[in-house]
């Protein structure tokens, strides 16, 4: 489970670093709609929610599945511009700007993302132009509940009134309580930027990626970037470039666009020391499975309160030795006890600390 990007034939001067306004502005969309994915944004939510205008409050809920459950490559119009090279805009204005240049194809491919309307990383046929596509739109869209096939309805009758009246809602997002954020956050956002644009011109893109996040890796053999999501995705930089777009408001998630014919994105946190050394799906995985066995959760009830020999696990469960050890190897393989040698006895235990990470690197890692 992973997103690909081969990036065979990219030059380093192809890559680049900079922060989004519009990106960040998706953000603040998303945590004000799941708040209980952001901790560390809840003051910042209460304060915001509690001064905001109630109409500007109803029509934040007409769109909202463009940020609450996915984030809308809307909000990453340059990637999708002809040449996939631009760069995001310096300011908000200059990105609404840019988000006009899409085509309305694009406009309405990307808004759909919500319906799983077409192949996301495949070109196929588009919901303006291929009547069964459409009519698949919305009938996902139906699915999902009147407000969203309404917005369907209005978006495929009629993609210019939809597109000034997203421009609009977000210009009047950036007057309530975006501006004053973004002036705030965008001193962090370039400073990172500027770190790891050093770190990809000095010592190259494997070290750049590497401090974007250890879910991030490169090949460099094989010309490839693999990132440990759940989920599958391939793309390719191709003739374009690949851009690293650093977010204040986004942890815990790490997300990666790879829209067929768009510039491919690595959209990702800053600033989280949570995310110092996130654990791969497979290795929560294996964690998770190991401790589902009703034997080893029994083990682990004696591991937790103190440190016990194979033989002490073998007298107190009622089984043999060699049946007990089977039990310890898997426990830990997964990273989950301890051993270490007191004399000639060797005593195991529960490392409490990392189970009691568990839940939380279950939810960064589905989140991610």
């Amino acid at each position: 489970m992973s997103v690909h990007i081969d990036i065979k034939g990219l030059r380093p001067e192809e890559a680049a670093v900079v922060p989004s306004p519009l990106a960040e502005l998706g953000m603040a969309l998303h945590a004000l709609s799941e708040p209980a994915h952001h901790p560390g944004l809840q003051g910042w939510v209460t304060g915001v929610t509690a001064r905001l205008d109630p109409h500007l409050a109803d029509r934040m809920c007409e769109a909202d599945f463009l940020w609450r459950t996915t984030f809308s490559d809307l909000f990453l119009p340059w990637a999708g511009l002809p040449d996939r090279r631009a760069l995001p805009g310096a300011t908000l204005a200059e990105e609404l700007d840019q988000l006009d240049k899409l085509s309305d194809e694009q406009f309405v491919d990307a808004a759909l993302e919500f319906t799983c309307a077409t192949g996301y990383g495949e070109c196929g046929p588009t919901a303006l132009s291929d009547p069964d596509t459409r009519r698949r739109a919305l009938d996902l869209a139906a699915a999902r509940g009147p407000r969203q096939l309404r917005f369907g309805e209005r978006l495929l009758a009629d993609p210019p009134r939809i597109r000034a009246w997203l421009r609009q809602f977000l210009r009047d997002c950036d007057e309530a309580f975006f501006a004053e954020a973004w002036a705030r956050l965008r001193h962090q956002l370039a400073a990172d930027a500027r770190h790891k644009t050093d770190l990809l011109r000095r010592k190259g893109l494997a070290e750049a990626l590497a401090a974007v996040s250890p879910a991030v890796t490169l090949d460099e053999a094989a010309g490839r970037i693999t990132v440990d999501k759940l989920g599958d995705g391939r793309t390719a930089t191709g003739d374009g470039g690949l851009l690293l777009v650093p977010t204040s408001l986004g942890w815990p998630h790490l997300m990666v666009l790879h829209r067929y014919g768009w510039q491919p994105v690595l959209h990702y946190p800053v600033g989280s020391p949570e995310l110092a050394a996130p654990q791969t799906l497979e290795q929560l995985a294996m964690r998770m499975t190991a401790l589902s066995h009703p034997v080893r959760m029994r083990m682990c009830r004696h591991l937790a309160r103190s440190a016990h020999t194979t033989s002490e696990l073998a007298q107190v469960h009622g089984m043999t030795a060699p049946e007990i050890s089977r039990h310890l190897a898997v426990l830990k393989k997964a990273g989950l006890i301890t051993t270490r040698r007191r004399g000639r006895y060797v005593l195991h235990q529960l490392d409490v600390t990392v189970v009691a990470r568990l839940g939380s690197e279950f939810l960064e890692g589905i989140l991610r």
